[in-house]
């Protein structure tokens, strides 16, 4: 075997471990005995240092030097485990496994919390994975990835990306969302909510007819509950969550859509690329860019809300949804709220432009955890108008800090804004998309999504993905007129 060749054969056998840890997560957190908590934690903790070993390997360094790839994707793989080798060894192996078994059992006691609206009892355990991480990022950035603790950290999710851009990016659009939103509410012309109970049974049958209208490949898949959905797997093995309200419909089925985008993403990756660097998506801005259009783009436009509300009237045991355009303005209807999951389209930004300042604060120290309820709710009241009523509308309704995911919230308003570009050129390559959608077939937009963007993987980096499926650079100008037409006509403007 050349060097190239028993490279990538180690690397294969890392995927396949790291694969059977995203699998014990996903376990954990749907499945698994609240009891095991400590056990899984010990089990994350034992397998993180497996892996951690494994990318760390002296050999890797060697293997480096000799490879010569024959092909661009060789090259890429070649560059990306480059990446992993020198990021991971910046991070001691002892602090690799504490990171790995806090955040596990801290997801448990998260959950405890944000079902008892108890901060106190979480507070304690966000100090723990708020040091390791600290300690994380400054070593990366010690090494010279990133300019502080937060860019190595975000660096993780969107490689390349810096919280001075991201922050640059964020005050460019926020003028035009909030302006937005002023003129939404203050409109003559307010949609009605949603009424009605649907049991859960009914909503788990109406959300994977939803996944299959995106063609979700349920032979690679499966849909379970948990408390914060999510998704999971790469491959042949790619599984999705949602939750369930039996008062709130949209919260179910716009949850599974959202997954559903993550999920075809993986399904989607070129074969040829499994086991390798290159058998993932390759950014967590990219990834949201799925999640979010599928959610948004496709599964809140008017011919695909025209379907689904026939849909609900067969399975909503006596729904009546009334005229299609006013169901269609009830799924889109703009209210200030506390969960970012279940907010708008022009109110979710907002959300994590909060959450962004907040999680910067807390790792550069000039917020401490202890402050951070109080901190949340005055710049919530600030931006949204709303007095935060309980601990899981606020500082315990996410679960991304619980398990150490800092720098991961801006790449879901980056995935809006990748989102809206592919949106725009998607809607010239397919113009007949609305009959389809109006039918409940949304897969013409799944194949263009998986030609432009899936199949490829992490073959490219993550702008030049967008950037070679709409043949110009992401800006957030497409998501921004995209939003202004729509609720511009929703609310009669």
């Amino acid at each position: 075997m050349t060097a190239f060749e028993e490279l990538m054969a180690f690397s294969r056998d890392t995927e396949a471990l790291a694969q059977i840890a995203g699998r014990l997560g996903w376990d954990q957190e749907t499945m698994m005995p609240r009891g095991a908590a400590t056990q899984r934690g010990d089990e994350m903790a034992a397998i993180e240092a497996v892996l951690h070993a494994r990318r760390t390997d002296p050999r890797i360094a060697d293997w480096l030097e000799q490879a010569r790839p024959t092909d661009a994707a060789g090259r890429r793989a070649l560059e990306l485990i480059g990446r992993s080798y020198r990021r991971n060894a910046c991070i001691p192996p002892t602090l690799a496994t504490a990171i790995a078994r806090t955040t596990s059992v801290a997801q448990g006691i998260w959950a405890q919390a944000r079902a008892r609206d108890d901060v106190a009892h979480f507070l304690p355990t966000l100090e723990q994975v708020l040091a390791l991480k600290r300690e994380a990022g400054q070593a990366l950035s010690d090494s010279g990835f990133g300019a502080d603790a937060y860019d190595a950290l975000l660096d993780d999710y969107e490689p390349g990306a810096t919280a001075t851009g991201i922050a640059a990016m964020f005050d460019q659009m926020r003028p035009r969302l909030v302006a937005l939103r002023e003129r939404v509410l203050g409109a003559a012309f307010q949609p009605d909510a949603l009424h009605g109970r649907f049991p859960q049974a009914a909503q788990l049958a109406l959300a994977r007819e939803v996944a299959d209208a995106f063609g979700y490949d349920w032979n690679r898949g499966r849909l379970d509950l948990a408390v914060h959905p999510f998704s999971s797997g790469s491959g042949d093995d790619v599984r999705i969550t949602t939750r369930v309200d039996e008062n709130d419909l949209f919260n179910c089925l716009y949850s599974t859509i959202h997954e559903t985008g993550h999920g075809c993403y993986e399904q989607g990756v070129d074969p040829a690329h499994r086991s390798t660097p290159l058998g993932q998506g390759v950014s967590m801005g990219v990834h949201e860019s799925q999640s979010r259009i599928y959610e948004n783009q496709f599964g809140r436009s008017r011919p695909f809300t025209q379907w689904l509300c026939s849909r609900m009237q067969v399975h909503g045991d006596g729904f009546a949804a009334g005229a299609a355009d006013d169901f269609y303005a009830t799924v889109n209807r703009v209210r200030s709220g506390f969960i970012r999951t279940e907010a708008d389209e022009i109110h979710y930004n907002l959300h994590v432009m909060m959450r962004f300042d907040l999680e910067r604060a807390l790792i550069d120290g000039s917020l401490a955890p202890r402050d951070l309820e109080p901190a949340w709710n005055e710049r919530f009241e600030q931006d949204f108008g709303l007095a935060v009523d309980r601990p899981s509308h606020g500082m315990l309704q996410d679960v991304h800090w619980s398990v150490g995911l800092f720098g991961y919230f801006p790449t879901y308003t980056l995935g809006n804004v990748y989102a809206g570009c592919l949106h725009q050129a998607l809607r010239k390559d397919l113009p007949d998309l609305d009959a389809s959608l109006a039918a409940g077939v949304a897969r013409p937009a799944t194949d263009w999504l998986r030609e432009r963007v899936h199949q490829h993987g992490a073959l490219y980096r993550p702008a030049e993905v967008i950037e070679r499926a709409c043949g110009q650079a992401p800006t957030p100008e497409p998501l921004l007129d995209y939003l202004e037409a729509k609720f511009g006509q929703i609310y009669r403007l």
